[in-house]
């Protein structure tokens, strides 16, 4: 087996740490690695972003899609066999991945498959993340990887997963598991586990109400990325041991890893910046305020997120537009943006754009005003309107002297609004029926 070999390499070599891995040694863990990204859930947190689109769909960031995060981060790890595990309203997902990552090399073992629930062993659609992987065990047998990441379809970071699968061969692990931390109130959203000096997992409670705390400060927990290596064997073994159980929610992190931890290797890999020297970047976009939150990051003169990493690009499907337009330069009707990201083909034409995120054509008339908002594609704003914190999905036509978070109250009979004052606007909230046939 490669686990055995690439070990005893490494354990004789004791100065070898998970920083400084030979390239070697990783390029062979990486070739061995089947990714398998579950891309399947609906993100009911994000409200009405989701309600015609996979959370892994949503467009972040000003041209990307939130699922191109994990899929670029196998592609620059040299991780090219990637199973995408897609359920939920999946046909935008599904478009994406075949437009914009279609250039892989099957004469190379290279591939992208995408692996719509299709009730391949049980007649019942996904019913968890476990049941997602184990309905498909067959596909995994037949490509006979070493290894398996499993990974959320549905978080921003950038990552290189080299390391993490070299630290989880060199500590005989059956499982690791990617884990970063997050402030203690937050922490009952994620799977929070304790470790050992010896990062080996002593605890693992999926989403707690009263979250653990880590040793010396009891303002953070530590909690999972969503982000998983298993020897193969050792996952197909305990996913027929879940399948079995009928008391099973058939849940990795309710499930799964509780059952393992006291009797297996199971240990935590820790997400850290060591250029930087502090915890590396990751966020959970999975509400409407956290979204908002994490797009405008972006705008920042120097974000956490850095977009313009050239040594770690993020890849997407990238329409055929022209360069953005700011056009009209009179007292009252003058196109400008200040302290924003504007994509391609939009057009300021005559309005005002202050610290927002604006995606591909976008167009804003005469005399409206933009301030720390989020419009999606294709959205149009009219004459005189007013939108301020605001998050507008992709298509909306907003009328002619419509405001926009001034009202909160107002804004919440038509709209919705967020815990934090956020409100997000849909086509369909407007009147325009773009996914019904009426």
């Amino acid at each position: 087996m490669l686990e055995d070999t690439v070990t005893q390499q490494v354990r004789t070599k004791q100065q070898a740490t998970a920083s400084n891995y030979t390239a070697r040694f990783v390029s062979k863990l990486t070739k061995q690695t089947l990714a398998l990204i579950l891309a399947g859930g609906r993100g009911t947190r994000l409200k009405d972003l989701t309600l015609w689109r996979a959370k892994p769909a949503v467009p972040f960031g000003g041209k990307y899609r939130i699922i191109d995060f994990p899929l670029s981060n196998c592609v620059n790890s040299d991780i090219r066999q990637i199973g995408v595990i897609s359920q939920y309203k999946a046909h935008s997902l599904i478009r994406h991945i075949q437009k914009g990552w279609n250039y892989f090399r099957g004469e190379f073992g290279e591939f992208i498959e995408l692996l719509p629930a299709q009730q391949r062993i049980e007649n019942d659609w996904y019913q968890g993340t476990a049941n997602a992987v184990y309905q498909n065990l067959d596909i995994i047998r037949s490509h006979d990887p070493s290894l398996v990441l499993v990974l959320a379809g549905d978080h921003v970071y950038k990552m290189d997963y080299g390391p993490m699968l070299a630290f989880h061969v060199e500590n005989g692990a059956d499982l690791t598991i990617g884990c970063i931390e997050v402030p203690v109130s937050e922490a009952h959203s994620f799977g929070v586990m304790t470790i050992g000096d010896d990062k080996r997992i002593q605890a693992f409670a999926e989403k707690p109400k009263q979250p653990t705390t880590v040793p010396g400060n009891a303002s953070a927990a530590l909690v999972s990325m969503g982000i998983y290596v298993f020897n193969t064997d050792f996952l197909i073994e305990q996913l027929i041991s879940d399948a079995d159980d009928p008391d099973s929610d058939h849940d990795f992190g309710k499930n799964i890893i509780p059952n393992v931890i006291d009797q297996y290797r199971v240990f935590a890999y820790s997400f850290f910046d060591g250029a930087k020297g502090k915890q590396a970047y990751w966020r959970d976009v999975g509400t409407v305020d956290s979204y908002w939150k994490a797009n405008m990051e972006l705008i920042d003169v120097t974000p956490e997120l850095n977009l313009y990493d050239k040594e770690w690009p993020i890849w997407t499907y990238q329409e055929q537009t022209p360069p953005g337009k700011f056009v009209f330069n009179e007292e009252g009707r003058r196109g400008r943006a200040i302290d924003s990201m504007v994509a391609d083909g939009c057009i300021i034409s005559g309005g005002h754009v202050n610290h927002s995120l604006l995606f591909n054509n976008v167009r804003v008339e005469a005399d409206a005003s933009i301030k720390n908002s989020v419009l999606l594609p294709d959205v149009c704003i009219g004459k005189h309107c007013s939108i301020n914190n605001a998050v507008i999905d992709k298509g909306a036509i907003v009328a002619e002297g419509t405001i926009i978070g001034e009202d909160l109250q107002m804004d919440a009979k038509r709209f919705t609004v967020s815990e934090q004052g956020i409100v997000l606007v849909t086509p369909d909230m407007l009147g325009q029926t773009l996914h019904y046939a009426r």
